[in-house]
């Protein structure tokens, strides 16, 4: 027989075999599957994570060449999240949704000190103001790591706001050890989610990384230019059938206020505007004529307040004096004679 002719075989070790088929049943026993990095993660941080998220998710530690032969053997819709596996992986598994698993694991994440030779996730600010270092040496070495300090009042302050490092700079082991003396923590220490898996969909980090405040704002906001719009274009709605009633109530009683349209809701109104209009042409009259206005004419022209005048107004009346009545339609009425009769 040929040597083309004999089949060759690669034993997998049986403790390779269970984890890989552990992993499959893993994958169907749970909605979500997560791709989580652990790199740089210290073991006793990620067992507190890991005990965090017991009863929320299932973290398997394993090794990637063991998780693409688990993916390989799932369903198609599952395969593509392999290349999420890079690096140092992990495997989540849960029943939360994509968006509650990114949130939960992102308030999970606990600050750290950046460690020498460590990439600045973000710009390292050190803030101006007193420290809790006694005068000494220290001054020297944080002027050495860039940081302008000083002694006044017997302690080390930092005489000025300063960008020590920017995102993507390289720390050197003289600042990390500096910022870690100042309690200046960088680093974010959490399992990082590259992916989720759920349902035949794959949502990537960025897209579940939502901003909680914006988005109920932006409703809120979608919500008030909705009702204005239904509003302004007379659209009834169950939410803006009142408003709308309202406001056609208010513009009719306004129209028949201006087309002086005689109806009980408004005769006071009415009778109001006449009075006023009344005794703004006895006013004149008087002043071309003293005898053209009768006396309780010329009375009530006396009692009127003064042009340019502010009523005075209190929140109550003064206790023993009743509040002052308002012109009553008949009093309105005799004024009316009075100017023609």
């Amino acid at each position: 027989m040929s040597r083309e002719g004999v089949r060759h075989s690669i034993h997998i070790p049986k403790w390779k075999q269970d984890e890989v088929e552990e992993i499959k049943k893993l994958i169907t026993s749970y909605s979500s599957v997560g791709i989580v990095g652990v790199h740089g993660i210290p073991s006793s941080q990620l067992q507190l994570m890991r005990k965090n998220l017991r009863g929320k998710a299932d973290v398997k530690m394993c090794r990637n060449n063991l998780i693409f032969r688990a993916l390989e053997g799932s369903s198609d819709t599952i395969k593509p999240v392999s290349k999420y596996v890079v690096d140092q992986t992990a495997l989540l598994f849960t029943n939360e949704n994509p968006f509650k698993l990114h949130k939960m694991l992102e308030k999970g994440k606990t600050a750290a000190p950046i460690k020498p030779g460590g990439i600045a996730p973000k710009d390292i600010v050190v803030q101006k103001g007193p420290t809790s270092f006694p005068p000494g040496p220290i001054v020297g070495e944080l002027q050495g790591s860039g940081i302008p300090a000083g002694i006044e009042g017997g302690k080390v302050v930092i005489r000025e706001t300063k960008t020590v490092a920017r995102a993507g700079d390289v720390v050197n082991a003289r600042l990390a050890s500096i910022l870690s003396r100042l309690e200046i923590h960088p680093v974010e220490l959490g399992l990082e989610l590259r992916a989720v898996y759920e349902n035949g969909m794959i949502y990537e980090s960025k897209l579940l990384a939502v901003d909680e405040t914006k988005y109920r704002s932006d409703i809120t906001l979608a919500v008030q230019q909705a009702f204005n719009l239904s509003i302004n274009s007379a659209y009834p709605t169950k939410a803006t059938i009142t408003t709308l009633i309202a406001k056609a109530a208010s513009q009719s009683r306004n129209l028949a206020i201006n087309a002086e349209i005689i109806m009980p809701e408004i005769i006071d109104v009415l009778l109001a505007k006449a009075n006023a209009q009344m005794l703004s042409v006895a006013k004149l009259a008087s002043a071309k004529d003293a005898n053209a206005v009768g006396k309780k004419l010329k009375d009530k022209l006396a009692a009127a307040p003064k042009e340019g005048s502010k009523p005075v107004t209190s929140a109550a009346p003064p206790k023993g004096e009743e509040k002052k009545e308002e012109h009553k339609e008949t009093d309105i009425a005799a004024g009316l004679g009075s100017l023609f009769g």
